[in-house]
């Protein structure tokens, strides 16, 4: 007599909707694995796609180019989708604890929840800025604003961004192109960068590069420059820096160096000191061997990566591979990045820088349109899901 083999049931619970986690899923939806359930825990249904988010705010991309439909990508894999935030683990019993539905039961978990801007210890911050993670809290800020400018073009409008790093710069450039678009006539724009250059993390030639095209665009760059506080001043907000610069915007945007979510350290998985989820090879906790963790979220004990979402794209198949490969009872298989990898950075206006290494194209149409094919080919694996 034949008998049907039946795998035992595992429970396989993703936290967060990022880069990693949609590749996951858009795999596990073209080869499920028999007996495994499968969760998705994320506050929004829709996942902005870090590469094309630029694009969007300068007006090339509309919302549903740029984001993840995560409803439609979670019936795909034939996942719960539970739309909630999660404030918490109960490693004990396996539980992820959510703000607003009954804890969930895991055996096997990876998180992908990214990063937000650190910026609690500067006075003000937190309760008068917009921090540029996460995404929905930014676009929302963002569509109001393009609604205030609409209303009426002529009246001033200054704004300040705080941090100089490749976001900070890239969000600058988008959004003076995009107010442009609605054709203010009066903008300001101010950025603000605590050491003396911009983007330290990259090539000396970009930073020349980039500074040049800020300048030239008439974005007043704040060098050298530690913002120590920001605090209403009549109608605008007061930016203070401990150099004793004062500068007064309409709206600040915060796009400073990364931190982790409390809930994360709270847990007891082991963290660096600034809160993120310290992962070996196989993307696997160093003190936890069932959850794995993917993205900003995650640091690599082998490797020095920056917080960037080329990573988390790349990090979605192996991290894949080992979820399968844990559920099945087989040997995981080390994840190995690049250490030089092919950067293209736009500029607002149409065109983008590429850089690689030490090796710099400078800002061209032709760069433009090479990133443009790149990011709506990732897009597409998402939006033409095959009908199951």
């Amino acid at each position: 007599m034949q008998l049907n083999y039946q795998p035992t049931l595992k429970s396989l619970v993703l936290i967060g909707g990022g880069h990693s986690h949609a590749i996951i899923l858009r795999l596990l939806g073209k080869k499920p694995l028999p007996g495994v359930s499968l969760t998705l825990i994320t506050p929004d249904q829709y996942t902005p796609y870090s590469g094309m988010l630029p694009g969007h705010i300068a007006g090339f991309y509309n919302y549903a180019e740029c984001h993840i439909f995560l409803q439609n990508l979670c019936k795909f894999a034939h996942a719960e989708l539970y739309l909630d935030q999660v404030i918490g683990l109960d490693l004990k019993n396996h539980q992820v604890l959510c703000a607003n539905r009954p804890a969930v039961d895991f055996d096997i978990l990876s998180i992908d929840i990214g990063s937000t801007p650190a910026k609690l210890s500067v006075s003000g911050a937190a309760e008068y800025t917009i921090a540029a993670k996460p995404v929905a809290q930014l676009l929302e800020h963002w569509y109001k604003l393009q609604k205030t400018v609409v209303k009426n073009p002529q009246k001033q409008l200054s704004i300040g961004i705080v941090g100089g790093g490749a976001g900070g710069v890239e969000l600058a450039l988008s959004m003076q192109a995009g107010l442009q678009r609605l054709e203010i006539k009066n903008l300001e724009l101010h950025l603000f960068q605590r050491s003396g250059e911009l983007m330290p993390n990259h090539h000396l030639s970009v930073r020349g590069i980039m500074e040049g095209i800020l300048i030239n665009k008439d974005v007043k760059l704040h060098l050298s420059e530690t913002v120590c506080q920001v605090a209403p001043r009549d109608d605008k907000l007061e930016i203070r820096c401990e150099s004793g610069l004062i500068v007064n915007c309409d709206q600040v945007f915060w796009v400073t160096q990364a931190s982790a979510p409390d809930w994360v350290k709270n847990s007891g998985i082991g963290t660096d000191e600034t809160g993120f989820i310290l992962v070996d090879d196989n993307l696997q906790s160093i003190t936890h061997s069932h959850i794995f963790a993917a993205g900003d979220i995650a640091t690599m004990i082998n490797y020095h990566l920056p917080k960037a979402g080329v990573f988390a794209v790349r990090q979605g198949k192996p991290l894949y591979d080992n979820l399968r490969r844990m559920i099945l009872g087989k040997s995981l298989k080390p994840y190995k990045p690049q250490t030089a990898y092919l950067s293209l950075i736009s500029t607002g206006d149409g065109r983008a820088l590429a850089t690689r290494g030490n090796f710099t194209l400078p800002p061209h149409q032709l760069l433009w349109n090479w990133k443009d094919c790149i990011d709506r080919r990732f897009m597409a694996q998402f939006q033409n899901l095959p009908k199951t």
